[in-house]
């Protein structure tokens, strides 16, 4: 049971890392970024730092199901949906950018490459977090 835990938490933790790295990185240094996204001072830096708030709102869950996946089950299952929104979107997303923006086209796709890893990581940890009732004797 422990094993099955730790298993799971191994597979959370690059995701809350990887996660909180970006943010803190959108956060402190955006000038570095905005570019990226056809994005110029001071309003894209402005943007950027918005979505270091929001990477940073949105590991909540992941950091609570870091603690104890299969305790926190709900919060590691928030964590899937969550990320397959994110691969989901940003794939829809790409679909709209023109070619005429390959740095954004580059981007977004960093983006969905980043964000399906971290959808099968948590993937494979929701089953193996999940806990396994043996049937009662009657």
């Amino acid at each position: 049971m422990k094993t099955r835990i730790w298993f799971a938490r191994v597979l959370i933790a690059p995701v809350v890392f990887f996660n909180l790295q970006c943010s803190l990185a959108f956060l402190l240094t955006p000038a570095r970024y905005a570019p990226s996204f056809d994005l110029y001072e001071p309003p894209g830096i402005y943007m950027l730092q918005g979505l270091g708030l929001l990477f940073l709102m949105w590991n909540i869950p992941y950091l609570v199901a870091l603690i104890n996946p299969q305790k926190h089950i709900i919060s590691l299952m928030e964590s899937v949906i969550m990320q397959a929104i994110g691969v989901i979107g940003e794939t829809l997303l790409l679909t709209t950018v023109t070619s005429g923006y390959a740095m954004l086209h580059a981007s977004v796709t960093r983006f969905i490459v980043f964000d399906a890893s971290g959808l099968v990581l948590l993937f494979i940890a929701l089953l193996a977090s999940r806990v396994k009732t043996c049937p009662t004797k009657p």
